[in-house]
């Protein structure tokens, strides 16, 4: 395995670790703000960190973050809105259907996939079941975060092409901007409320700094190393990260079922690098 594909699985890693306690501050979030301000207020504050990077004359540039970022927008709009009406755990497992939407995705384009990547697939979903399903009764926010999970789908797809044509500074940090935009729309359309009792700073400077700023860029960097059905495949051990971040901090324990559903996706991520595509070819692009 190339040294380069190893650099591109720690960052994908990283990012997933950090993305592994967002679906509860999001939530706690909610309890104060509508979709649209947590949205905004979050991809502002991780726009800012990349203003530096943002006066690049560059049309390509420009037509490939506002792509990316169109298409992220729609990821966090529907899961945001979708946890006002469904549990954090529901989310979780309902998202990460994406790890089998993208090789239908790329199934469809005529891209043909060997059959590592469709059982680790199986088994992702299988594990993030186990762990993190919570078996309520279907809600209107399931169909909502299914939209989530087909939007992501498409942004790794696209991930992989962008990233390794531009410098990923820039690339994220019009993503961010895009967001940003956005979300300023949405948030408008709902005609919010501020207030500042009990307002959620800490949760959302997570979510912008750490959760957005810099896991979108690690994405970034990965995805120009590994190809994205591996990816995909990755980000699914999110739940596991959750897992341990919950028995080292909380004391809790996952139970049977828990360590069954780990298991399956930690075996489906080392079995997603079977058989793996040949290494992108050397960048053209400054790495950052």
């Amino acid at each position: 395995m190339r040294r380069d594909l190893l650099l591109g699985l720690l960052y994908l890693n990283l990012a997933t670790l950090f993305w592994g306690s967002t679906f509860v501050l999001v939530k706690d979030s909610l309890q104060t703000l509508g979709p649209g301000q947590v949205n905004f207020v979050r991809f502002a504050i991780a726009t800012l960190v990349f203003v530096p990077f943002l006066f690049r004359r560059d049309p390509r540039l420009w037509g490939a973050g506002l792509e990316l970022g169109a298409v992220l927008f729609l990821a966090y709009l529907t899961q945001t809105v979708g946890l006002q009406y469904t549990t954090a755990s529901r989310s979780a497992f309902i998202t990460t259907l994406y790890v089998v939407a993208l090789p239908m995705l790329l199934g469809l384009l005529g891209q043909r996939l060997g059959w590592p990547i469709w059982l680790a697939a199986g088994l992702a979903i299988g594990g993030v079941g186990l762990l993190s399903y919570d078996g309520s009764p279907p809600n209107l926010g399931d169909l909502w975060t299914l939209g989530t999970a087909l939007a992501y789908a498409v942004y790794i797809w696209r991930l992989e092409h962008f990233a390794r044509q531009h410098a990923t500074l820039p690339l994220t940090g019009i993503q961010m901007l895009t967001v940003a935009l956005l979300s300023l729309v949405w948030m408008l359309w709902e005609k919010p409320v501020w207030n500042a009792a009990g307002f959620p700073y800490f949760s959302l400077l997570y979510l912008g700094l750490v959760a957005s700023a810099l896991c979108i860029w690690l994405q970034a960097l990965g995805q120009r190393r590994v190809p994205a059905p591996q990816a995909a495949v990755i980000f699914t051990l999110e739940p596991v990260y959750a897992a341990v971040f919950a028995y080292i901090l909380l004391g809790e324990r996952l139970g049977l079922q828990g360590l069954i559903g780990a298991g399956l996706i930690i075996t489906a991520t080392l079995i997603s690098q079977l058989r793996s595509p040949k290494p992108h070819p050397e960048q053209i692009t400054p790495e950052m």
